[in-house]
């Protein structure tokens, strides 16, 4: 029984939490310039007023701006159509519906090697999803892919390769975190410090964040498999 569970996440349940990774990570990377423009972001500006009067609960309607590491989206209301800036590795994120009194300097785009390392990541992770899902699948291939596929160099080549693309991608993530933290902590005080007089907007890290994470953990599962397979490897060879 435990064999067979084994037999059925290497060859089935790894390769889906892969592709469904990925998925996730371009999701992360495009949103919400090119694609889920009011759903899904790394930062988000909305109306409230829970800085500018203490305590307070009342819904407010007003401006809103979803940030990404390729661009923004924003709307001037609620029921407003969103309008998004073009896809760029180093964005000027569009802040014109935010009220003067805002702090705006404070919503800075990262360095453009954010994106480009998010690239990378994406990129050996898909190369790194092609390989496993062959490996995983060589014994039912025919004779020659199969015997290709058996050769050891190419699980150590597909393992190094998800490995790379899982700690560029998480460091990315975990700095893009960073950075948008402290913009989202440095926004939020400048607005409660100006008190009753400040405008009613509230900033706060996006689901983008979550996406990631989930996706990164899903990563994991077909990386801690190509690795145990080496050591395996390597110790009836030793």
């Amino acid at each position: 029984m435990i064999a067979g569970l084994s037999k059925a996440v290497t060859l089935y349940l790894a390769p889906l939490l892969m592709l469904t990774s990925l998925i996730l990570s371009l999701f992360a990377l495009l949103a919400p310039t090119l694609l889920l423009h009011d759903q899904v972001s790394l930062l988000m500006v909305s109306p409230s007023a829970a800085l500018t009067q203490s305590g307070s609960t009342k819904g407010v309607d007003g401006p809103s701006v979803f940030i990404g590491v390729l661009g923004s989206c924003a709307r001037t209301n609620g029921a407003a159509s969103v309008n998004c800036t073009a896809l760029s590795i180093s964005p000027q994120y569009d802040l014109s519906v935010l009220p003067s009194s805002s702090p705006n300097l404070l919503l800075s785009a990262p360095t453009a090697s954010a994106p480009v390392f998010m690239a990378i990541s994406i990129l050996l992770s898909t190369l790194f999803f092609i390989m496993f899902t062959l490996i995983s699948f060589r014994h039912k291939m025919g004779g020659k892919i199969s015997v290709m596929l058996d050769k050891p160099l190419l699980p150590r080549a597909s393992a190094w390769i998800g490995c790379f693309g899982f700690l560029i991608g998480l460091t990315s993530f975990l700095i893009l975190r960073m950075w948008f933290g402290k913009a989202v902590q440095d926004f939020n005080a400048s607005i409660a410090a100006q008190g009753k007089q400040g405008p009613e907007l509230i900033a706060s890290t996006g689901n983008a964040f979550t996406m990631a994470w989930v996706a990164y953990a899903f990563f994991a599962v077909p990386i801690i498999s190509s690795m145990t397979k080496l050591n395996i490897t390597a110790a009836k060879n030793a």
